[in-house]
């Protein structure tokens, strides 16, 4: 894909994620790694009226925090580029606050192993990061420890954060994150859900690497 046609895409994806529900107004945002650089939604910018051209570019190993573009990028920008530069798995991040796993991180939830799904974001919980307020340092800090091992976790009394090796996979994940959140959620209301054990998540995450989660696949 080239860069135009990236960027297109961001844009696209952000209409979806708030036409689904996943996200609310300007909110949340998106970013996408497009060779040596980033490429991330700008801030405050309606989805509706945003272009391709209005997607910011941030360099991600030189010049840190310095950026190009019509507009300014997202606030968030600097977790969106430290895991970036920390993980060169992560092609595209996606963030939101959307309404189960915002609630969950509002009362500082992680989620347990209340479902087989839960081996999808890459361990046997999805955790909630330390608070931190939006856009600082100590929040990205925060978010790189809670994703280490991770393609999702909560970020406490924020939102919710979902990475992945392609934009597709990235609102793969953000999807089955609230999914998730919200079946826990629910469990809850009726006396919590059934854990399952360690070695059976370990089982699902055997089978994962020949079903279809597999990047090739996406």
């Amino acid at each position: 894909m080239d860069e135009h046609a990236l960027r297109q895409s961001i844009v696209d994806h952000c209409i979806e994620m708030n036409a689904s529900g996943l996200n609310q107004g300007t909110s949340g945002n998106i970013s996408a790694r497009a060779g040596d650089t980033m490429l991330i939604t700008p801030s405050g910018r309606p989805y509706a009226t945003m272009k391709a051209e209005d997607i910011a570019a941030m360099p991600i190993d030189r010049d840190y925090g310095s950026w190009s573009g019509p507009l300014k990028p997202s606030s968030e920008w600097r977790f969106h580029l430290d895991i970036m530069r920390a993980r060169p798995d992560v092609g595209a991040i996606v963030h939101t606050h959307s309404t189960y796993a915002t609630v969950l991180a509002m009362a500082r939830k992680p989620i347990p192993a209340c479902h087989y799904m839960v081996a999808a974001f890459g361990g046997n919980d999805v955790r909630c990061a330390g608070y931190a307020r939006y856009g600082t340092k100590e929040l990205s800090a925060e978010a790189l420890k809670a994703l280490e091992g991770r393609n999702g976790c909560l970020l406490a009394n924020h939102g919710m954060i979902a990475l992945g090796s392609t934009l597709e996979k990235a609102m793969w994940t953000a999807v089955e994150l609230e999914t998730i959140a919200k079946q826990y959620y629910h469990a809850l209301l009726i006396g919590g859900p059934v854990l399952l054990s360690d070695a059976q998540i370990e089982e699902t995450h055997k089978s994962f690497a020949s079903y279809g989660l597999q990047d090739d696949e996406a």
